[in-house]
């Protein structure tokens, strides 16, 4: 083929491709004018007016709703907690400094939501749900409102099965169901942290999700947390979730909402989980914090009118539900201070109102070294006397007379008054059962053994020995018991009534096991 004749072939196929370069236009046309007119996207913004610590004053949204999340262009994320003509006011959930005069803040049409799933699990999160530890991302199952409706009386049945706590004093007169509000109530440093972590340890011989959620407090009292769940086995099926005194107040109010929304998940799969509020005091202070910043008007002791609704609505979640949303239980701890042991303040009656009922420390028994320092004659338990195991209700009912009886004796003992042998004996045996109350730390018992402790404090077992011996005197009983009394413990699992066969045969143990202690005191005499 000449050239002539090949460029004649080179043209043609240049002329075909532009013809069907042309057709495929013409038929992209005519598609995006067959196609229908995309809906337009409507943005809506609003600008900064004031900015405070923890919160700003924003103008331009009209149409924002009630606990509506912004965004703000600087990535810091805020609620909508006051509608007012012209304006909102909107509580910050990050760093009020990032925040600036005339900044464009953008509504999400949505509110505050938290990752919930078992992946949570072993994780240490902040108020939103983000991981704060060095384990990567959360491979969540969904996200959750962290703001939901109460069951109703329908959807809850009868609480009817204890949750252990460990602790001799509680779970014996002052016992706790699954589903109960019990609160922890004290003075600082009088070990109601300790009392709930506790409790969250002894879950390790149940299937119960364990929650600690802390509000305000220090970066390493968390950590001692973190650590104490770790030794003992339970972080692996714990949440722990921290808005620390360091963060934005915004962190504080939502973060128990939060831990209930994750709480509400493992309930709502026929779980039983057990939440910690650590404390509900500063939850209170951060939200009368906001209120006040926002031009809310106090009311008692300057909190907002609103501070019942706030916690009510939160502990209603709480509960034995039934099996219509799943059949499991959500049980809940909250944590209150109290100022000079003031139980009438606004914040610790509000609390005592809402829950079922109240585990008081007092300043008292700390001071004469009794841990846990429960108060038995101010702490009651409204539901979980219902819930309790039968064995230790019937040693329980003894136990809170002869301590009722013996705290009466002493203190008429004061005065120096010449007592009689029958009073005598009486105030040695009140004092060896209050010893036997005491319980170290991180050292929560089964219910064997807070047995069988109780019944020989009560047969006198102890009245000879002094507080100090008591304690290793304890301990042969908690091994006798262990290693002696299985059809007990079987009883125990079984839920049956202690006999007075039953308590003999305790008695026996206990006493086959102090007589090797009570003879090494004689020698060493």
């Amino acid at each position: 083929m000449s050239a002539k004749d090949e460029g004649v072939v080179v043209n043609k196929q240049d002329d075909r491709a532009a013809a069907s370069a042309a057709h495929n236009f013409d038929a992209w046309l005519d598609s995006l004018v067959e196609s229908p007119t995309p809906a337009p996207v409507l943005i809506e913004t609003g600008i900064v007016t004031e900015v405070a610590d923890g919160v700003a004053i924003v103008s331009g949204l009209a149409r924002a709703l009630a606990d509506e999340l912004l965004m703000f262009a600087s990535g810091v994320q805020g609620i909508v907690l006051d509608l007012e003509p012209g304006h909102l006011g909107v509580i910050l959930l990050g760093p009020s400094e990032q925040i600036r005069l005339g900044e464009t803040v953008y509504r999400t049409r949505k509110v505050v939501s938290v990752p919930v799933g078992p992946a949570l699990l072993g994780r240490v999160v902040d108020a939103m749900g983000q991981p704060r530890d060095i384990l990567g991302p959360i491979d969540a199952v969904a996200e959750h409102p962290i703001e939901a409706e109460a069951p109703s009386i329908l959807n809850r049945t009868q609480i009817f099965r204890p949750l252990a706590t460990g602790l001799k004093a509680i779970d014996a007169a002052i016992p706790v169901g699954l589903g109960q509000r019990e609160l922890i109530i004290g003075d600082r440093q009088t070990g109601k942290t300790s009392i709930a972590i506790d409790t969250m340890l002894n879950q390790a011989r149940s299937d119960v999700v364990c929650i600690y959620c802390a509000i305000g407090q220090r970066g390493d009292a968390v950590a001692r947390v973190i650590r104490a769940l770790k030794d003992g086995g339970m972080l692996p099926r714990s949440i722990v979730m921290s808005a620390g005194d360091e963060e934005s107040p915004g962190l504080s109010y939502i973060a128990p909402y939060a831990a209930m929304t994750m709480a509400e998940y493992f309930a709502a799969q026929g779980q039983d989980v057990l939440i910690i509020f650590d404390d509900m005091t500063h939850h209170a202070r951060a939200y009368r914090e906001l209120s006040l910043l926002l031009r809310r008007p106090p009311g008692r002791e300057a909190f907002p009118g609103d501070i019942f609704y706030v916690h009510a609505r939160l502990l209603e979640r709480a509960g034995q539900f039934g099996p219509d949303i799943g059949g499991g239980s959500i049980t809940t701890l909250p944590v209150v201070e109290t100022q000079a042991g003031n139980l009438s303040a606004y914040i610790p009656t509000n609390l005592i109102s809402i829950t079922d009922g109240q585990i008081y420390l007092s300043p008292q028994l700390v001071r004469k070294n009794q841990f846990p320092a429960v108060d038995l004659g101010l702490s009651v338990s409204r539901v979980g006397s219902k819930a309790q195991n039968r064995t230790l209700r019937g040693v329980s009912g003894n136990l809170r007379v002869t301590l009722s009886q013996f705290e009466e004796l002493e203190d008429f003992a004061r005065f120096g008054t010449r007592l009689d042998d029958a009073t005598r004996a009486r105030l040695a045996r009140g004092t060896a059962v209050r010893s036997a109350l005491r319980q170290a730390e991180r050292d929560p018992m089964p219910a064997l053994e807070q047995l069988a402790v109780l019944v020989a404090a009560m047969a006198g077992l102890f009245d000879q020995y002094s507080e100090q011996d008591i304690n290793a005197a304890m301990g042969l009983v908690r091994t006798a018991a262990q290693q002696e009394l299985a059809d007990i413990e079987q009883r125990i699992s079984d839920n049956q009534t202690l006999t007075d066969d039953d308590q003999e045969l305790i008695t026996a143990c206990a006493r086959t096991a102090l007589a090797s202690f009570a003879g090494s005191a004689d020698a060493e005499q």
